[in-house]
């Protein structure tokens, strides 16, 4: 069992924009602008997406996001962990919860784009741990040097 507690959220509160706002910024420094695919408050605020915390007690630990493809499929968004606990576990907690979400919804696919440059690698190593492995592009993503497809079947 998990020592966070995830639990769906609306983005409204101010941690949680912080947190996703801080993603944003770092993901734009580590990528050219083209490559950037996180999705802003907005956007993960659409009917297609179901957007989670995972907290421990009062302190924000992660979030992430389940993105509806179509009936079958489903695409992890906006997955980040805290800077402060980073490797203590959250991100593989909210990684494991949406895989969970994913089977309750019964998905058989699950997919996700992330970088290829050195900061990603822990991300890529902790999908890998999960399962997942570099597919075929999907939607709009196109692989290259930036970016990177996985996927993986429930």
């Amino acid at each position: 069992m998990s020592r966070y507690r995830i639990v769906p959220d609306d983005l409204t509160d101010p941690r949680i924009i912080d947190l996703l706002r801080f993603h944003l910024e770092e993901m734009h420094s580590w990528s050219p602008a083209c490559k950037v695919h996180a999705m802003p408050v907005e956007r993960l605020r659409e009917p297609d997406v179901s957007f989670f915390a995972a907290w421990d007690g009062e302190a924000l630990a992660a979030v992430g996001a389940l993105k509806e493809i179509d009936e079958t499929r489903g695409e992890l968004k906006s997955m980040r962990a805290a800077p402060e606990y980073r490797g203590k576990g959250a991100g593989e907690a909210i990684l494991v919860y949406l895989m969970e979400e994913a089977r309750r919804r019964e998905y058989s696919w699950l997919g996700l784009e992330t970088g290829r440059p050195e900061p990603f690698l822990p991300a890529v190593r902790l999908y890998e741990k999960h399962g997942f492995a570099e597919c075929e592009n999907f939607g709009d993503y196109i692989s290259d040097e930036f970016s990177l497809c996985m996927s993986r079947t429930l």
